[in-house]
């Protein structure tokens, strides 16, 4: 073994989200020098399949504290971590999943686990001297389409929106910059359109920085949002997507989701999208149903072609239930969250594996965010071709894009907007 690119150090703090909740940041030094740093995310809306993150309960922060998770970070993992060599990424991963020995990372916590993981690919990275996504893959050169959450409901926001995410999607841009030029002139036409028809309050932001009218219906939602887009003079540019996390909208006793009020049943859902597609542009959905119903996504997948269909709760970043899903033919792309699973390597295969099979990756932040950019980067390594994170808006936001026009500048002439190939970019 080399000399060098030894871990020589690993140190976790506790420190606050966006929502002014802990979370746990990691450093790791290589050769006595602090080379990698990184922050872990949390969601609001989770799937029931998560990776645990470790909390620590009591009355400190509501019990949100995260010091258990330090704790395991600066003991078990750091003295695991210790003296090896900061490139062999998969070994120390698989290493860190081992001494948990647990099937959800609950004994550790994913949450300690997830940030020594990235702390280590930074550090990796910065002791060879190459951008992350470099690093991760030589061949990265593809800009994702930003999925523009501009208008919030459900878990992440105050009003009555069943859904939570009403996403418009710059396909038709010639670059990234581009993209993120009309979806930031685009949400600023939006704000004030929505406080012209529902109020001053209705222009606060929810968690990931939307505007939150007071809406019931999914196509006033969808209409305040073209409107927008066609005042923008970008209409021609844009199509739309969803983000319904349906499991939280779904009741068990009587198998019947709650959508405007209105009780659903599978079939009613289905035929729900079916004419929401019919009358706009629309070409991805997530979601749709919830996280237990894998024929019911395969239903559903066959019955909106050309509709990419994504699986958040129903996959959670996870290889083996991704698997599934592939063997029934269950939705066509995979949300891709890192905090879902726990480490960069298990990430990693998850996204290898939907390549594989032709589904799509949609790179994701977390509604609980920090201002880690770390996801730009992990999209433009996997050639992803699609990113959530939010309105443009707020710094943990706008912190991932302008670090991926940080990265189209590094590329230059080598990079390729993913535009209407976001699913299959290469």
């Amino acid at each position: 073994m080399s000399e060098y690119n030894r871990i020589t150090d690993v140190n976790a703090r506790e420190i606050i989200d966006c929502r002014g909740t802990p979370t746990v940041q990691v450093d790791v030094w290589v050769d006595d020098e602090l080379r990698g740093r990184a922050d872990v995310p949390s969601g609001r809306s989770t799937g029931s399949y998560e990776a645990y993150e470790m909390r620590d309960g009591g009355t400190r922060y509501g019990g949100y504290g995260v010091t258990k998770a330090i704790h395991n970070v600066n003991t078990a993992i750091a003295d695991l971590l210790l003296d090896r060599d900061v490139t062999e990424q998969r070994a120390l991963d698989l290493d860190m999943v081992a001494l948990d020995g647990t099937p959800n990372k609950s004994r550790l916590g994913a949450n300690a686990i997830l940030g020594a993981s990235l702390a280590v690919a930074r550090a990796a990275a910065a002791t060879l001297e190459l951008p992350l996504y470099r690093y991760l893959n030589s061949e990265a050169h593809v800009l994702p389409v930003p999925m523009m959450n501009l208008v919030n409901g459900g878990k992440l926001s105050s009003n009555d929106l069943c859904f939570q995410e009403f996403i418009m999607m710059p396909v038709g841009a010639e670059t990234f910059s581009e993209a993120l030029q009309i979806t930031a002139e685009i949400n600023a036409i939006l704000r004030p359109m929505t406080a012209a028809r529902y109020g001053k309050l209705a222009v606060n932001v929810g968690d990931e920085g939307g505007v939150v009218p007071p809406i019931v219906d999914v196509r006033e939602a969808l209409n305040l949002l073209r409107d927008a887009v066609r005042q923008s003079g970008y209409e021609s540019k844009i199509v739309y997507a969803f983000d319904c996390a349906a499991t939280h909208l779904y009741d068990r006793r009587s198998e019947t989701y709650q959508f405007e009020g209105k009780q659903l049943s599978r079939d009613g859902v289905i035929q729900f999208f079916k004419n929401l597609v019919s009358e706009y542009p629309i070409v991805s959905i997530e979601d749709p149903l919830q996280e237990d119903d894998y024929e019911g996504f395969a239903e559903i997948t066959r019955a909106l072609p050309g509709v990419q269909i994504v699986g958040d709760d129903l996959f959670v970043t996870n290889k083996a239930r991704l698997a599934r899903g592939v063997e029934m033919g269950a939705a066509n792309s995979v949300l891709w969250k890192v905090n879902q699973i726990g480490t960069l390597t298990e990430a990693m295969e998850t996204a290898t594996m939907a390549f594989r099979n032709g589904y799509g990756v949609c790179v994701s932040e977390r509604s609980g965010e920090t201002e880690d950019p770390m996801i730009a980067d992990l999209v433009v390594a996997l050639n992803g071709g699609q990113i959530k994170t939010g309105a443009p808006v707020r710094s943990e936001r706008t912190a991932k894009y302008n670090r991926l026009l940080q990265i189209e500048e590094e590329l230059g002439p080598a990079a390729t907007y993913a535009g209407r190939s976001f699913r299959r970019p290469v």
